[in-house]
């Protein structure tokens, strides 16, 4: 983490149980941690874009609260991080666990009849939340969130792995794309914090405009941001070409990836 030699600005002193490598209040005296704040818009805006074209397409409700709870994360870790107050903290934090909750029902329930509800899983995933969201607000361990994510994590990623090698092969390239992606992300977390000191004192010799690239926890965030909104999308794909509608997938503007489903073909 990032050593305690920050400037003071606007929020004043952080109340946060972390405080990331980026310096504090460099770019602005409003926005503590600037980067790792406006990194976040691809949290953001991308998701609220996915649930409205999952709504139009007439998909089922799960799918829409899955962009809207990454969205959700987005906004709460822009607040934390422009902020470092502990509250916003919590507002980032606790919908990564309750969002992934979502992924998870979402990827596990995808072979069950259209508009089914499955109360079991549901009771399970909420029982999860509820607990991890008691016993962290009482023993205030960043690594205890960060395992009970990553836990959450393994359940997506040895699911999509199963569907993709046994069910639907042809969805590999989408899958693979979406780890692949995330796993940068998380690499570039870990040399962010291991590495800090070296990072900093790399900032401070490099010219301005290049010392932003080693802003890693800000690449952690778009990294990340991306490999869910591809998770998201490949879900969204099982499940519609098990109800056997036709999903494509488009390319806005030839770049960003979203998905348009067809109607269901006639017998």
């Amino acid at each position: 983490m990032a050593p305690s030699i920050d400037r003071q600005g606007y929020w004043g002193r952080p109340t946060s149980t972390l405080d990331w490598c980026e310096e504090n209040y460099v770019v602005s005296t409003y926005i503590a941690e600037f980067w790792n704040t406006v990194s976040n818009l691809i949290m953001i805006l991308p998701p609220i874009c996915g649930a409205i074209q999952t709504f139009r397409d007439g998909l089922e409700f799960r799918y829409v609260c899955s962009f809207l709870g990454l969205a959700a994360v987005g906004v709460g870790s822009w607040c934390f991080h422009m902020t470092l107050i502990y509250e916003m903290q919590l507002l980032d934090e606790l919908p990564m666990i309750y969002s992934t909750c979502v992924f998870v029902y979402c990827l596990y329930e995808c072979f069950k009849q259209e508009n089914t509800i499955s109360l079991f899983p549901i009771a399970l995933l909420l029982i999860f939340s509820v607990s991890v969201t008691v016993v962290y607000l009482q023993w205030k361990e960043p690594v205890f969130h960060q395992v009970m994510y990553g836990a959450l994590v393994a359940c997506l990623v040895m699911r999509s792995i199963f569907i993709v090698t046994w069910v639907y092969p042809w969805l590999r390239p989408m899958c693979y794309t979406s780890l692949g992606v995330f796993m940068l992300g998380f690499l570039l977390w870990n040399i962010d914090n291991i590495f800090c000191d070296t990072l900093r004192a790399s900032r401070k010799t490099l010219p301005p405009g290049v010392g932003v690239v080693t802003q890693f926890h800000a690449w952690w965030h778009i990294f990340t941001g991306l490999g869910s909104y591809l998770h998201i999308l490949l879900s969204l794909q099982i499940r519609s070409t098990y109800l056997k509608y036709r999903p494509k997938v488009k390319f806005l503007c030839g770049v960003w990836p979203t998905l348009h489903i067809e109607p269901q073909k006639t017998s």
